[in-house]
């Protein structure tokens, strides 16, 4: 139980206790030995479980094949892979002159550069127009905080000049030694633009853009046409661009199109011309085209009109083609255009997950891209635009007798309370009895208007294997009916994304794929937020929770503009000084709404570093519910004491995770083999 100090929080007078406020600070020594003591009561707690989660860690990551390497793709003479090393957590990034004669030449050996580290994440790779130099960003904290550090590949030498505090991004223009970056603020937000010449003294950068508007994040990109370099600002609602010829580091930016509130749009240069991706006077935007003197909106003309029925999410330009990703009925497909042609690459099924890969030549007429579904691996395949011909070049591979015929998934529309249909999307081992005594998984996230689609994971055939079944509930918040899907799940609709959810999990119970006392559920981050806003809603529903890096004080967050994440968010969640959003975000708030009564199982995970959901919220969010909860169910946290958001940063060491959480999932159900 946490100590409790009196903490009043007041504004629109009203007034509302908060006893763990204290927490808020990870350099308090007392703050870091709670922390501590919840590590070590959850392992009390599941110290029954210690063998058959390290059996279940062993059994997910003997499914991830140990030496392995990617398809290589072409970039400016080279081919550019992945190799992954038996035993290693982190890759070997390599490219080689010839595809497959040449020898290979090492960029980063990340095992090695790692090693001094709990933690360590390589943020971008960019490689000079000449291809002598890399710059890459680096982060040992798990802050998403990166130093921009260079190397010279013709040497080997890693430069002695590092930029701190940068996104981990870099764009470079076409003399081979301007390079234009991001910083962060003290919220991480990225909000100022610099150059750098190679070979000075960064305290010497030359500041080019400032975005002081609080609500937008500033980013900069080297378009693929390579000919110019873009300058982007984004808020929730609005966009903004500027553009520099790449052949004129030293030069002036223009305005692509000055920011309007409400209007986003996007830009990519095909050669000869931009392409614009904008919600301009279309609620599922369209695409619009102008050359490269007329750059304002006046000027755009269209080239693909809005559509009702059709979300226009991405595009992949080519010189002689364009590839747009349409999400049509929730699932998204790769439409190609060329000389007033169109076609949808067949894949010969209705349910699956395709998106364009690593495409970095305009002049070429294969489109790398990689398809996937809850029964199928990520799969690799070149399309050649012009012939139609799909070509698989790798599946990933799950060691062991893992057989695809062996797995069947579903996919179902389901009716809201509000008549709404919600697409519902299952997968489970063949023969699963549908008697409504078997565990499901039901999965949930629902805000941002990022769309959860049907994907494959290996790991998740540890629970598939004993008898779960797995179902993600696509509710509104995401974008998988289109944009009025994301529009009707925010804001002062917010509450829609929880009821969704809700009736996601009755219509399985309804159709006996799983019981009140089989059901679990799982959501992460905003997904973590619908987690504490269902559990309370309907504690009965579900038999156990796992809420993973979970934003659940909503109202005390978005009242602190000094946390990352927060003045951009308000057009997500509402600014809560404007009392409707207040006394809106109070009523859904988990940590404000939570109650004395009965509480499923549930488990918590968290990093001290997180960047984006501070610690402190499942922290305070476990102190409170302990406090008021009335059953003796399980209730845990776990503070990875080294990581942030994202969690550990190897490929084998981050199921370590997993491996916990599913074996709390399994021990629940009845499933766990202790014996074994």
């Amino acid at each position: 139980m946490a100590k409790k100090e009196s903490k009043m929080l007041t504004i629109h007078g009203d007034s509302r206790e908060d006893p763990y406020y204290w927490l808020n600070d990870r350099e308090d020594p007392e703050v870091i030995q709670y922390l501590t003591e919840e590590n070590q009561y959850r392992e009390q707690m599941m110290s029954h479980l210690t063998d058959y989660q390290d059996k279940l860690f062993h059994e997910i990551i003997g499914r991830i094949k140990q030496t392995d390497i990617s398809v290589p793709y072409l970039f400016n003479g080279y081919y550019y892979n992945t190799r992954f090393d038996e035993g290693k957590e982190y890759p070997v990034y390599l490219r080689q002159k010839d595809q497959y004669g040449s020898k290979s030449e090492v960029l980063l050996e990340v095992n090695e550069l790692a090693a001094p580290y709990e933690f360590y994440q390589i943020g971008g790779r960019y490689i000079s127009p000449d291809n002598r130099y890399l710059a890459y960003g680096e982060d040992t904290l798990s802050r998403r905080i990166y130093t921009l550090r260079f190397k010279n590949l013709e040497t080997g030498e890693v430069l002695e000049e590092k930029i701190p505090n940068t996104t981990g991004s870099a764009a470079w223009c076409n003399d081979n030694k301007t390079v234009y970056y991001t910083i962060k603020d003290y919220a991480l937000r990225s909000y100022k633009v610099f150059r750098h010449i190679l070979g000075t003294d960064p305290e010497t950068d030359v500041e080019i853009f400032h975005e002081d508007d609080e609500t937008f994040s500033t980013f900069v990109y080297r378009s693929k046409s390579q000919k110019y370099i873009i300058i982007g600002s984004a808020a929730t609602l609005s966009s903004e661009y500027r553009v520099l010829d790449a052949n004129d580091p030293l030069g002036d930016f223009r305005i692509f199109h000055p920011r309007e509130r409400d209007l986003e749009y996007s830009i990519a240069h095909d050669g000869s011309k931009f392409l614009i991706r904008t919600n301009f006077a279309a609620t599922n935007f369209r695409l619009m085209k102008t050359d490269e003197v007329n750059l304002g909106k006046a000027f755009w003309q269209e080239v693909i009109p809005h559509r009702e029925d059709v979300l226009l999410e991405d595009l992949e330009e080519f010189s002689d083609y364009i590839v747009l990703s349409e999400r049509i009925e929730g699932i998204t497909h790769l439409r190609v255009i060329s000389e007033g042609e169109d076609h949808y690459v067949d894949f010969g099924e209705n349910a699956f997950t395709a998106f364009p890969s690593s495409n970095f030549e305009l002049d070429s007429d294969t489109l790398r891209l990689v398809y996937t579904s809850l029964t199928t691996p990520l799969t690799t395949y070149d399309y050649h635009m012009k012939s139609r011909e799909l070509i698989q070049r790798k599946q990933e591979e799950v060691v062991g007798d893992f057989d695809p015929g062996n797995y069947q998934s579903e996919r179902h529309m389901i009716t809201a309370e509000d008549g709404t249909k919600v697409p519902l999307s299952i997968v489970f081992r063949k023969g699963f009895p549908k008697d409504g005594k078997q565990p499901l998984l039901l999965y949930g996230y629902g805000s941002y208007g990022y769309s959860i689609d049907p994907v494959f994971r290996s790991h998740r055939l540890t629970l598939l294997d004993r008898g779960f079944a797995f179902a993600i509930a696509h509710i509104r918040g995401g974008q998988e009916m289109g944009r009025a899907w994301y529009e009707d799940g925010k804001l002062l609709k917010k509450k829609n994304t929880f009821t969704d959810f809700i009736d996601c999990a009755k219509w399985l119970i309804e159709n006996n794929y799983t019981g009140p006392d089989q059901l679990f559920a799982m959501g992460g981050s905003a997904g973590g937020l619908l987690m504490g806003a269902v559990t309370n809603l309907a504690p009965d529903m579900f038999k156990g929770v796992i809420s993973a890096v979970p934003f659940v004080d909503v109202v005390t967050t978005m009242l602190d503009d000094s946390i990352p994440l927060t003045t951009g968010e308000y057009d997500e969640w509402g600014n809560p000084n404007d009392k409707v959003y207040y006394d809106y975000m109070k009523s859904y708030s988990p940590y404000d709404n939570l109650e004395s009564r009965d509480y499923p199982a549930i488990l918590v995970t968290t990093g001290l570093h997180d960047s984006q959901v501070q610690y402190w919220e499942p922290a305070k969010y476990v102190a409170k519910m302990r406090a008021l909860k009335t059953n003796d169910t399980p209730l845990l946290l776990y503070t990875n004491m080294d990581t942030g958001h994202s969690g550990s940063s190897g490929r084998f060491e981050r199921h370590r995770e997993t491996a916990m959480e599913y074996s709390f999932l399994l021990d629940l159900a009845g499933k766990a083999d202790l014996a074994d």
